[in-house]
């Protein structure tokens, strides 16, 4: 697990509207520390918060919907 610390950049308020894998493609550029997960929107995820992970919620067109962030 990533030092809670020193995460590196931790959101992206820039990605919302755009495709899903260019999005994650930005993130795990920007932040290589983070694993990122690309989740439709309705479906259930664990409500943990990890400072190494990067979830991007998506419609079923699979454009970003929430802003993306640590957690």
């Amino acid at each position: 697990m990533t030092d809670c610390n020193d995460t590196g950049k931790s959101s992206w308020p820039e990605l919302v509207g755009i495709n899903s894998q260019v999005a994650a493609h930005i993130i795990a550029k920007e932040n290589p520390k983070v694993s990122v997960q690309i989740v439709k929107e309705g479906i259930m995820v664990t409500m943990d918060f990890r400072c190494d992970r990067v979830r991007v919620w998506v419609d079923k067109y699979g454009i970003v919907k929430m802003m993306p962030q640590i957690g």
